[in-house]
């Protein structure tokens, strides 16, 4: 009887970065995930802020070392032959906690078996095995071939991770600028974007115009990047934090079924949003007083699983001019609160 293969694939993917209330950045991380039988490994695990050691900002020697890992050609780096596939994003220490699992070889093929959280240098299947996740055998020369398309530049490639912003250097667009270089996403400013190169547009993952630039150039710059893979973002509003949500939304390219998140509206009643795969989702409102200042308030911070879900708001904190940032580890989307709620 021949062996029940699971498929081994690759793709790109992004634990986004945020702007944290206190000032401080969590870090934006592209990586390449593992896909098993259609299906991101990661959505398999649930509530998981974590990334895969095939991480974008590699140096290629480093790069190279992971999937010679992965290929059994080294050493495994923990005991009882066990391979890190998902770590930290921040600091990739394993005291921080950590997915891993038993890779060995099976004739020609590769199995991946006992999957589990740890944080130190043993593991205790037993509390902390990811139980009903594998064993999935690989066939050895897809797996194989997949992996070393990494190291010979045929993998598909992520898109751009940077941003042109365009509009007066000082004030709002050097903040925004600041803060997408503290979590990782790559900013440039320019007053004029036909000053750009044409040639130079295309290193652009998304492009945002500052809520001060006139009607008329705006609509020259749709012009300028209609035939460009550049998304054009118009800024809704001087909020940094809002900002950068809807330029990772921009950045996102992934197909749906790859989204933990596909869909957000919010009246000043009820929020609408969609979940494909279980995690820990947190939703934050910003409005405007009649004074222009921004009030932030936290609506959910919690775990939703699968399907759609309708959660009430208190028109108190959406009144006036509103918008809702809903985000998870791999994905943020924004909206503006439609409806007519009272000022101030």
């Amino acid at each position: 009887m021949s062996p029940a293969y699971a498929t081994f694939g690759l793709e790109p993917a992004t634990r986004v970065g945020a702007v944290l209330a206190d000032g401080g950045y969590q870090v934006h991380r592209d990586f390449v995930d593992f896909v098993v039988d259609g299906s991101p490994l990661l959505f398999r695990l649930s509530d998981l802020d974590a990334v895969s050691p095939l991480a974008a900002d590699l140096p290629p020697a480093v790069l190279d070392a992971q999937v010679r890992a992965l290929l059994l050609e080294d050493e495994p780096p923990l005991p009882g032959g066990r391979f890190v596939l998902y770590g930290c994003p921040e600091c990739a220490d394993l005291g921080c906690g950590a997915v891993t699992v038993v890779i060995e070889r099976d004739g020609d093929d590769f199995r991946w078996r006992d999957f589990a959280w740890q944080t130190g240098e043993h593991v205790d299947l037993e509390r902390d095995g990811y139980h009903g996740t594998g064993p999935f055998r690989f066939h050895g020369p897809a797996y194989r071939a997949t992996l070393t398309a990494l190291l010979d530049g045929t993998h598909d490639a992520a898109p751009p991770r940077r941003v042109l912003l365009i509009g007066p250097r000082a004030g709002l667009l050097a903040k925004l600028a600041a803060a997408l270089r503290g979590i990782g996403i790559g900013a440039d400013i320019t007053q004029d974007a036909g000053a750009v190169p044409a040639e130079e547009l295309s290193c652009y993952g998304a492009a945002l115009t500052g809520p001060t630039l006139p009607e008329a150039e705006r609509a020259a710059l749709r012009e300028t990047f209609k035939d460009t893979d550049t998304a054009l973002v118009d800024a809704p509003a001087p909020v940094v934090p809002l900002l950068v949500a809807q330029l990772q939304q921009a950045l996102d390219r992934a197909p749906e079924g790859r989204r933990r998140l596909t869909a957000l509206t919010a009246t000043p009643y009820a929020a609408e949003i969609e979940v494909t795969a279980p995690g820990r989702v947190q939703l934050t409102a910003y409005r405007f007083d009649r004074l222009r200042r921004t009030r932030t308030h936290t609506v959910l911070d919690a775990a939703l699983g699968p399907g759609h879900h309708r959660l009430p708001l208190d028109p108190r904190t959406v009144r006036g001019e509103a918008y809702l940032v809903a985000r998870t580890s791999g994905g943020v989307l924004v909206a503006p609160v439609r409806g007519d709620p009272a000022r101030d």
